[in-house]
């Protein structure tokens, strides 16, 4: 749990009124007791984003991003939590205290602080030479490309002159030591000659955090030698793998996706166009931790890969890992220019706006790749490309999405959807079979007893209706504890949000749900699911019939799942009677009218 007390935590949140706060940065219309909007983590046209004043959360029904003002925050700005508490006590006047940090701690951020002021000397050094006698040869190469000296000050472009140690004795003279500058990436040290540079005779490319400090470098050499490009190698502020370039300029975009290019010079040849939505990985492929990071900031990406070999290859391994993240995937095709940047030279923004607008969906982009691979005249290999096509539909989990795209390729490669169809169902019920053990008894009754609950959508509503109830509803928790049991619950986390019910019910007069979820602020799987709990709220018009009625089939419900599951674990003859004795029972486990 963060450092701050819960108190302060809870003052915090309820002086900031997460309708103004929300209705700053979306836009929102009052429905009813409600305000609806578009949802911002998600592309939509149709508003599915609510906010509610009286329990002072948001929800949406269309992707369950959920939680209170804070956890709003932390999403939408991608705040940390200690920014997102800063940022809204300093809206309302609160001073927050500051946590004494332990010895380790201070000297770590001792060390990232120096370590960020070192980047920002090296990034001014390199800004200057460039424009200097020194980098005159740079200034050329970056005038040749067609940057203007606009863009050159925007991505703060630079110049590593061809000098042993300019930048070292630069920076020692600025105070810094040794160690600094080899921990910082920037000087190399050899017993026989000393220090020098990491970057020599190279343009420079500062790489940014997302609060736009310096944390890093690439450097293109200006001689035909390897590495064309050399890039900072890692350090405590710097990580190839959590960090994509111009992301801090790019986050702000308000277009439904973002470009991923290959390099720095394409991501700046587009932002030059007028696109703000291009990044790039920093020198190294495409990372899992690249994927969550776009996810944290779009839904959609578009690869703007070169279209030669490499860059094909480059996307179709980026593809799987993207999906893998979550993330809708388009392809850019680029031909017939090698990469964005050429592109945009010869046929202009237009041009390369309406290439993004026609940009093919990965699957079929996938499809015609592996057809390059197969003679197609050859029967043979015509069938190994159609088995291919048929291995890979299977994968798509969901019948209507697996059947959409089965009609979208079909249709684009011109083969039979009937004979595809009957490919993908006898390749999808082989390899059912293929992971099924040979000894698995395949009962109705076993296969019940087999479920997952915990994964079970309707034993998570009927978790949610319940806590709901708990959580709102007039029921003390002596009566609560009386009805419910925390093993009714599968989830782990929901047996604690039912703990901490009975624990403040007895406490205060009236529990928000935005007090709830003031404890998964620091999970955003955990804040969906507690905020999914008080979207299941009984309408106005209901009777306490009805609501007795759901709440008695929710706990039914939950409860015969527990016994099912403790059925598969029972150890002798004895306690499953008596397990399957209660389950006999369990239409008298109810909820009374007088409770609700």
């Amino acid at each position: 749990m963060p450092f701050y007390p819960e108190e302060l935590i809870e003052e915090v949140r309820s002086r900031n009124d997460i309708v103004a706060v929300i209705g700053a940065r979306v836009k929102l219309t009052r429905k009813g007791a409600n305000y609806f909007g578009c949802c911002p983590f998600h592309s939509e046209k149709t508003p599915s984003f609510s906010v509610s004043p009286s329990k002072q959360m948001y929800y949406c029904f269309g992707c369950g991003a959920g939680g209170n003002v804070v956890t709003f925050l932390m999403n939408y700005e991608n705040y940390n939590f200690t920014e997102a508490m800063e940022h809204l006590a300093s809206r309302v006047g609160i001073t927050l205290p500051k946590r004494e940090m332990t010895s380790q701690e201070k000297e770590r951020e001792s060390l990232r602080s120096r370590l960020l002021q070192l980047n920002g000397e090296a990034a001014k050094f390199y800004f200057y030479q460039l424009r200097g006698e020194a980098g005159r040869e740079g200034l050329a190469y970056l005038s040749r490309r067609g940057l203007s000296r606009e863009t050159l000050q925007k991505f703060g472009l630079g110049f590593a002159p061809n000098s042993y140690d300019a930048l070292y004795r630069y920076l020692k003279e600025k105070g810094f030591s040794d160690e600094e500058l080899k921990v910082g990436g920037l000087a190399r040290f050899k017993e026989q000659s000393g220090a020098h540079d990491y970057f020599r005779n190279r343009v420079m490319f500062p790489i940014m955090d997302r609060n736009s400090r310096v944390i890093g470098f690439g450097g293109r050499v200006m001689e035909p030698i390897e590495p064309k490009y050399l890039n900072s190698p890692e350090t405590p502020l710097f990580d190839k793998g959590g960090n994509l370039y111009a992301l801090h300029l790019a986050r702000a975009t308000r277009r439904p996706y973002l470009l991923l290019c290959e390099g720095y010079m394409d991501v700046i040849s587009v932002h030059q166009a007028g696109i703000d939505a291009a990044v790039a990985s920093l020198g190294t492929a495409l990372t899992g931790g690249h994927a969550l990071l776009l996810k944290r900031y779009t839904d959609q990406v578009i690869l703007c890969y070169d279209s030669d070999a490499a860059g094909i290859k480059a996307a179709m391994r980026a593809i799987p890992i993207l999906r893998e993240a979550g993330l809708g995937i388009r392809v850019l095709d680029l031909k017939p220019y090698k990469d964005p940047d050429e592109f945009i030279v010869h046929e202009g923004t237009e041009a390369f706006e309406k290439r993004i607008e026609d940009a093919l969906n990965f699957f079929l982009y996938q499809s015609d790749v592996w057809k390059s691979g197969y003679n197609l005249q050859n029967p043979a290999e015509r069938t190994a490309y159609y088995k291919k096509l048929a291995e890979e539909l299977v994968t798509f989990e969901d019948p209507l999405e697996r059947d959409n795209y089965l009609s979208a390729v079909c249709e684009r490669q011109e083969i039979s959807r009937e004979r595809m169809e009957g490919l993908v169902g006898r390749i999808g019920n082989g390899r059912i079979s293929s992971e099924r053990p040979e000894s698995v008894d395949l009962s109705e009754e076993a296969l019940s007893l087999r479920a997952r609950p915990e994964r079970d959508e309707g034993l998570l509503t009927a978790s949610q209706v319940l806590l709901n109830w708990a959580a709102t509803g007039p029921a003390s928790p002596e009566k609560l504890r009386e009805t419910i049991r925390e093993e009714d619950f599968p989830l782990q986390l929901y047996r604690e949000i039912f703990r901490y019910i009975l624990q403040e019910k007895g406490q205060r007069e009236v529990l928000l749900p935005a007090t709830v979820l003031n404890r998964y602020l620091e999970s955003e799987e955990d804040s969906k699911l507690a905020a999914a709990i008080f979207s299941r709220s009984f309408s106005e018009s209901a009777s306490p019939a009805q609501k007795s009625r759901v709440l008695s089939e929710s706990l039914q419900r939950l409860r015969k799942a527990y016994l099912q599951k403790e059925l598969q674990t029972a150890g002798d003859a004895k306690s499953m009677q008596a397990l399957i004795t209660e389950m006999s029972r369990i239409r008298s486990v109810t909820i009374g009218e007088n409770l609700v």
